[in-house]
C-alpha cells in the first residue's frame, strides 16, 4: 500500500497507528508491516523503491567509472593461507576474472588441482563456499556451502584425490567449526541445532553412515558453540557469550577415551574474558586472552591441567596494539609464538621465543597494512598468513621458522600490481564527554583541502578496524576524494575497554565519537558538510543513520549497508536476539532508555512529529532478502520514515538497493562490483566528486 505525497514526490508507504507499549513508553511503529517481506504490500512498496532507485541511479556521472576502476583492482588471483596436510597443500584462490573462490589441491612439485567449484555447481553464482576443513590424513576434507545468501547451508565430505562425496550430507549448518578425529574410521566434531529439541551444541559423527552423537549441549541462552580437535588429541570446547564479550572453554583428552563421552574438564569458565586457545609444538596450551588484559596477552598451560590459576603468562599485553592473532611455530625444542597486534589499524607482527616470551625478532611485512590468519605451523614449522594494505590487494606470505623474513606463496605466483601512491595521517577529536577518539585519514598526495570525503565507521563487538584492501576505497581515492576512519568506542582499536565503554547502554558514546569525528574532518577544513558522507554497513550501518537522525546538519549523504535501524525491535530479527551483550535488551527499562535516545528509524519518527519540512542528509540504504543477521526489514522500515519525514520534493531523501538472492555475507565479484561502484557513485554524486 503506498501513497502519493505531493507532485514529483517519491510515492511513500501509509503509515499504521501500530505501536507498542514499553516500560509505560508508547512506542510507534508505523512501519511495522514491513516486516513481511513478501507481502503483497510490501512487494508492492519494493517494486516502487526499485524504479525509484534506478531512476535515480541513472543520472550519477561516476557510476561505470567506478565500476571499471574496481574491476581493473580486484583482477588478480586471490588466495588464502594454505593448510598442509600429508605432502599436500589446500587453499582457495579467486582466478584473476572468477566470480568466487575454490577449493584446490597442490602437490609437493606444486601442480594444482581444482577439488571444488562453487561455480561449477552452480553457473547462475548463488552459491558461495563458506568454509572447508581437511581431515587429518588429507585424504577427505569437508566442504561447506550455501546458497542466495541465507548463510544456513550443506556440509558435505569430499575425497581429495577425486572429489566424489563421500557419506550423506547435513543441511541447515551455519558456518560450523569441523575438528577432525585422528585414526579409525573417520568421524568428525561439528556444531548443529536439533530443530525437533531445540539443542544447540557439539556432535560427533560419523562419515560413512552420518551415525550422531550429542557431546556437549549449551545450557546457558544465546551462547555460540564451537570445537577444535588440538595436536590430534586435545578436544576443546567452547562457548561465546555475546560476539567479543566472553568465552568458555573446555578441554578434553582423547586419548583412550570414548570420543562420544569425553570428560570435559574447564579451562576458562565464568569470568567476563574472551580467549582463544591453541596448541604450540612443545606440547603446550597457548591462550590469547583478555583475562587480567584488556589490549590482550598470551599465556601457557599444561593441557593436563588447563584450569585458569595454572596460567603462566608469556607475552604480557602492550598498552596502545590489540593482540590480535598469534600462532605457534617452530619445533619442539624450539617453540615460537608468531605474534600480530594492531595499532590504530597497521599491523606490526614478531616472534618472541615460546618458553620465556622475549622478543626474537620483527616480522618484515610489506607495507603499513593488516596481516592476519595465520595458520598452525605446516610440517617444516613454517606459518603461512595473509597480509594486505590499503593499496595492495592481499597476498599470502609464508614466514619459516628462524626468520623474520616472508616470502610470496604459493611459489612463482604474481605479486600485486604497484599500487597509487596514498598517504596516511592520524587527528584527533574531542567526544562529548571529553574522551579522545582518533580519525585516521588516507589521500593521495596531491589531494585538495575540501576534496570530497568519506568518513567511515563500524563501532561493534570489539572489532578494530584493520587497513586491509578495499578496490572501492581505492576507486574513491584515485578518482581524488578523501577517506577517514573514525575509530569509535564499541569497537577494539583501544582494548577491551574501548569496546566495552561503547557497547550496551553505553552505545551512545559511539554515535558522540562519530559525530565528533565528522566536525573535526570539517574544522580541520579536510573537507566541508556539502563535501561529507558518512559510510557504514551492519552494526556501523546502524552508527551513521544514528549520527545523521541526531544532527541532521552533520552532512550531506550517508550510505547505510545491510543497517541495523529499528532498536526497539532488532532482538525480533535476524540474528539479533544474539546481540543484547552488545546492544542491550528492551526488556531491561535502563537498557530501552539507551536503546531509544538513539534508534535511527525512532529518532526520524520523532524529528518527523516535530519538524516536518526537515531536510535530513540523503540516505542511500541496502537491503538483502537473503539476509539472516540484519533482517532486510530495518533497511525496509527506515526507508519508509525517511521518505515520509522529508519535506522536499525532486531527489528523494532515501533511496534502497535492494537485491535477491544474496544475504550479509560473500557473494559473486560481479556483484559485489555492482554495488561497491553504485554505492560510491552515490557518494561521489552528492559530495561532487569528479574524476580526475
Amino acid at each position: 500500500m503506498v501513497r502519493n505525497r505531493a507532485p514529483g514526490a517519491a510515492l511513500t508507504a501509509d503509515p499504521r497507528p501500530t505501536a507498542d507499549i514499553l516500560h509505560g513508553r508508547p512506542v510507534p511503529d508505523p512501519y511495522r508491516w514491513l516486516e513481511s517481506a513478501d507481502s503483497p504490500e510490501t512487494l508492492r512498496w519494493l517494486r516502487e523503491r526499485e524504479r525509484e532507485y534506478t531512476r535515480e541511479a541513472a543520472s550519477w556521472p561516476l557510476r561505470e567509472r567506478m565500476a571499471e576502476l574496481i574491476r581493473a583492482f580486484v583482477a588478480t588471483d586471490l588466495w588464502s593461507p594454505p593448510i598442509h596436510r600429508e605432502g599436500l597443500a589446500m587453499a582457495t584462490v579467486r582466478p584473476s576474472g572468477s566470480e568466487h573462490p575454490r577449493l584446490v589441491v597442490l602437490g609437493d612439485d606444486g601442480a594444482r588441482r581444482t577439488l571444488y567449484d562453487p561455480a561449477a555447481e552452480d553457473p547462475g553464482g548463488s552459491t558461495t563456499l563458506d568454509a572447508w576443513e581437511p581431515g587429518p590424513g588429507g585424504r577427505l576434507v569437508a566442504v561447506q556451502t550455501s546458497s542466495g545468501g541465507v548463510e544456513r547451508g550443506t556440509l558435505r565430505v569430499l575425497r581429495t584425490d577425486t572429489g566424489t562425496r563421500v557419506g550423506p550430507e547435513v543441511t541447515g549448518v551455519r558456518y560450523s567449526h569441523v575438528a577432525w578425529l585422528p585414526g579409525g574410521a573417520p568421524s568428525f566434531y561439528y556444531v548443529r541445532r536439533d530443530g525437533a529439541r531445540g539443542v544447540r551444541g557439539v556432535w560427533l559423527r560419523r562419515v560413512g553412515d552420518g551415525a550422531e552423537t550429542l557431546v556437549h549441549a549449551c545450557t546457558a541462552p544465546r551462547t555460540v558453540p564451537g570445537v577444535k580437535v588440538l595436536g590430534g588429541r586435545w578436544l576443546l570446547v567452547t562457548e561465546s557469550h555475546g560476539t567479543g564479550h566472553r568465552t568458555d572453554l573446555w578441554l578434553a583428552d582423547l586419548a583412550g577415551a570414548d570420543p562420544a563421552r569425553p570428560l570435559l574438564r574447564p579451562v576458562q569458565v565464568g569470568p567476563e574474558a574472551e580467549t582463544e586457545a591453541r596448541l604450540g609444538p612443545d606440547g603446550l596450551l597457548y591462550l590469547r586472552t583478555t583475562l587480567g588484559a584488556p589490549w590482550r596477552r598470551i599465556c601457557a598451560v599444561s593441557p593436563e591441567d588447563p584450569g585458569t590459576e595454572n596460567w603462566r603468562e608469556i607475552v604480557p599485553q602492550d598498552p596502545g596494539a590489540t593482540l590480535d592473532a598469534f600462532a605457534p611455530m617452530g619445533s619442539q625444542r624450539a617453540a615460537e609464538l608468531l605474534v600480530v597486534r594492531t595499532r590504530l589499524g597497521i599491523s606490526e607482527a614478531s616472534v618472541h621465543d615460546a618458553r620465556t616470551g622475549g622478543a626474537l625478532r620483527a616480522v618484515e611485512l610489506p607495507g603499513e597494512g593488516m596481516a592476519s590468519s595465520p595458520t598452525d605451523p605446516a610440517p617444516d614449522g613454517s606459518v603461512y598468513l595473509a597480509y594486505a594494505d590499503v593499496a595492495t590487494q592481499q597476498r599470502v606470505l609464508r614466514l619459516p621458522p628462524g626468520t623474520g623474513r616472508t616470502e610470496l606463496w604459493p611459489p612463482g605466483s604474481t605479486p600485486p600490481p604497484p599500487a597509487p601512491e596514498i598517504g596516511r595521517t592520524v587527528l584527533h577529536c574531542r567526544s562529548a564527554d571529553g574522551t579522545r577518539v582518533p580519525v585516521t585519514v588516507f589521500a593521495a598526495a596531491d589531494t585538495p583541502a575540501g576534496a570530497p570525503t568519506l568518513l567511515h565507521a563500524y563501532g561493534g563487538f570489539g572489532r578494530p578496524r584493520q587497513f586491509g584492501f578495499s578496490a572501492t576505497v581505492l576507486a574513491w581515492l584515485s578518482s581524488g576524494g578523501r577517506y577517514a576512519v573514525a575509530h569509535v568506542r564499541g569497537g577494539g582499536d583501544a582494548g577491551r575497554e574501548w569496546h566495552l565503554a561503547g557497547s550496551g547502554r553505553g552505545k551512545p558514546r559511539a554515535v558522540q565519537d562519530l559525530v565528533a569525528a565528522a566536525d573535526a574532518l570539517v574544522s580541520e577544513g579536510l573537507c566541508t558538510r556539502r563535501r561529507l558522507c558518512l559510510s557504514g554497513g551492519s552494526a556501523g550501518g546502524l552508527l551513521v543513520l544514528a549520527a545523521a537522525a541526531a544532527r541532521p546538519d552533520l552532512c550531506e549523504a550517508v550510505i547505510a549497508s545491510a543497517p541495523l535501524a529499528d532498536m526497539a525491535r532488532f532482538e525480533l530479527l535476524g540474528l539479533g536476539r544474539m546481540w543484547t551483550r552488545e546492544f542491550g535488551t528492551v526488556a531491561d527499562p535502563d537498557d530501552f532508555a539507551a536503546l531509544m535516545s538513539y534508534s535511527p528509524y525512532h529518532r526520524v519518527l520523532d524529528s518527523a512529529a516535530r519538524s516536518p519540512g526537515q531536510r535530513f542528509p540523503r540516505v542511500l540504504l541496502t537491503g538483502f532478502d537473503g539476509d539472516t543477521r540484519t533482517d532486510a526489514a530495518h533497511p525496509r522500515k527506515m526507508c519508509a520514515a525517511l521518505l515520509a519525514a522529508d519535506g522536499e520534493g525532486g531527489s528523494p531523501a532515501a533511496l534502497l538497493r535492494y537485491e535477491r538472492d544474496v544475504g550479509h555475507g560473500p557473494r559473486a565479484v560481479s556483484r559485489a562490483v555492482g554495488l561497491a561502484a553504485e554505492v560510491h557513485a552515490f557518494a561521489a554524486h552528492r559530495t561532487g566528486l569528479c574524476a580526475r
